[in-house]
């Protein structure tokens, strides 16, 4: 069976260690699903080429084609790696900028891997500070280790021990199958994801408004 993996990052420069920490999860991700008798396609956003549509997005209210297509790989998919450079102690600008343009269920009951680049290793709390409960939020089903890097981790073997363990927690979630017992689970275990393109999810601009009063972005 064959499983789609999202990997977001939000680098800014090219080349970036954000995106070479990307393809490191993502290599490790694909060998750990491919161990388990599965084949993965990766489909990898650069945020960055997004970056005037986002902007176009969050202005005027109305998702321009290219973060349409976006959203929709993302709600598509059956895991999900989020990278970004950390800037002023959290992640960056561009990254919430594209965690803002998706439908609040896109994520729903999703496996997601977090992970950071920095300078220095005085950042490494932006896992558990920022990520984290952003992607909680949400719903997703983040996996226990976060992957940090800073400048002077990458080549280290303490960094690919990271990476590895961490590609092993979401393989395993994204070629897990629901399990219950015939007769005894009813209900839906999580809520349906949305990619929030459809006709049905465009509101009114004056309830748009009316939500927006008294909270001026």
């Amino acid at each position: 069976m064959s499983r789609k993996l999202v990997v977001l990052t939000a680098g800014l420069s090219q080349p970036s260690s954000t995106r070479l920490l990307a393809d490191q999860l993502a290599a490790a991700v694909t060998a750990a699903v491919g161990g388990r008798g599965e084949s993965l396609e990766v489909d990898v956003i650069e945020l960055r080429e997004l970056a005037a549509d986002l902007a176009t997005t969050m202005t005027t209210g109305l998702p321009t084609p290219a973060v349409s297509a976006a959203r929709e790989r993302v709600s598509a998919a059956d895991g999900l790696i989020a990278v970004t450079p950390v800037f002023t102690a959290s992640y960056s600008g561009l990254f919430k900028m594209f965690i803002d343009v998706l439908d609040t269920d896109a994520l729903n009951g999703m496996p997601v891997l977090i992970a950071a680049t920095a300078g220095t290793a005085r950042h490494s709390l932006v896992l558990d500070h920022a990520l984290r409960p952003l992607f909680t939020y949400l719903r997703a089903v983040v996996v226990p280790t976060g992957v940090f890097a800073a400048t002077e981790d990458f080549g280290s073997t303490g960094l690919s021990e990271r990476v590895h363990r961490a590609a092993a927690e979401l393989a395993q979630l994204v070629v897990a199958e629901p399990a219950a017992v015939q007769g005894f689970l009813q209900d839906e275990p999580i809520r349906r994801r949305s990619s929030g393109n459809g006709v049905g999810a465009v509101r009114p601009f004056s309830e748009l408004l009316a939500g927006h009063t008294g909270d001026d972005r």
